[in-house]
């Protein structure tokens, strides 16, 4: 089957899908400002944290315009969790590397999202994927994880009384135990069509 040079444009090169790109291209921009010697270490919390949350923001608006633009796609609904992880794991790896989040507490977070994505490919080859798709556990867990990594990466006093190193270590072990929870509650929602279906 031969693909036409506007089909693959119109799955690759989409606003959204472009959007969704954006938080991939940003991991090495969010790590090399910490190789810039010539900022403090400040300037450079403060650089990597304001691209965290513009990046971050991304994922939100690409799928709000993809349905906007009727530009939804596989590709795109492949791509965005995809990119995610990618920025999400960057991250918590920076703030392994400057001990600003325990080792464990990345292990969790990282291992979860390997179990689950394979949890779900397995489930989607036996034709069983509504069993493991998106719950709002898996969201709530998402948006603290998102409020904490930028307020680590900060790791400073916000207007002059937010002291975002305390409540980013708060809210990403509240991530921790809901990355467990919701992992919990994927493997029990798969196992019934597992036991159904592998022999």
């Amino acid at each position: 089957m031969v693909v036409g040079h506007a089909t693959i444009e119109a799955m690759f090169f989409t606003i959204p899908t472009i959007m969704t790109w954006t938080r991939i291209v940003a991991i090495p921009l969010i790590i090399g400002v910490y190789y810039l010697k010539s900022l403090s270490l400040e300037t450079q919390n403060l650089i990597a944290t304001v691209l965290f949350v513009l990046f971050a923001i991304t994922d939100w608006l690409d799928g709000f315009l993809a349905r906007k633009l009727n530009q939804t796609s596989a590709f795109g609904a492949f791509l965005d969790p995809v990119a995610d992880k990618f920025l999400v794991c960057a991250a918590l790896l920076i703030l392994v590397h400057m001990n600003r989040v325990d080792v464990l507490i990345a292990l969790i977070i990282i291992g979860r999202e390997i179990a689950i994505s394979s949890l779900r490919e397995w489930m989607a080859q036996l034709g069983a994927s509504k069993s493991v798709a998106v719950h709002m556990v898996g969201k709530l867990k998402t948006t603290v994880q998102m409020l904490a990594i930028p307020f680590l990466l900060y790791d400073g006093t916000l207007f002059g009384w937010l002291d975002t190193q305390m409540w980013g270590a708060v809210l990403i072990w509240i991530a921790a135990i809901l990355t467990i929870w919701s992992m919990i509650y994927y493997m029990q929602k798969a196992l019934p069509e597992i036991r159904a279906r592998v022999k």
